[in-house]
């Protein structure tokens, strides 16, 4: 069993991995590879959000796409706007890698902030009640 700080960190080490594997490497079956080792890191890190809310889940909204596709997107944006920047290095290539970017990093960030709920105590349910 590894330790916890490890444990924690290992979905972005493969992510940062896969992510510098992109832009370093020619070879199409290492790029390939290292997509892979990307999504793995997104997997890793979606299994374990989804273990770690404590929202109820009658209080969660359906949407539109699956949850599976869903908990990849902001994974896909930001491989997206790396693939773009790699090989589309013109002028709108890098706008639309800033801003696939951004927006995927910032879907991303809620979804940590949202994972952070807690359930309230039966102390406190007892004074709202």
């Amino acid at each position: 069993m590894l330790i916890k700080p490890i444990y924690e960190i290992l979905p972005f080490t493969y992510m940062v991995i896969g992510a510098g594997s992109v832009a370093l490497l020619k070879e199409p079956y290492a790029i390939i590879a290292s997509l892979l080792v990307f999504f793995y890191g997104a997997h890793i890190w979606n299994q374990r959000s989804k273990n770690r809310r404590t929202d109820r889940k009658r209080k969660r909204i359906s949407g539109i796409l699956p949850e599976s596709i869903y908990g990849y997107l902001p994974f896909i944006y930001i491989m997206s706007a790396g693939l773009i920047f790699r090989f589309l290095s013109r002028d709108s290539g890098v706008v639309i890698a800033i801003c696939l970017f951004t927006y995927g990093t910032y879907i991303l960030i809620r979804r940590i902030s949202y994972r952070h709920h807690k359930i309230p105590s039966v102390q406190a349910r007892a004074k709202f009640n």
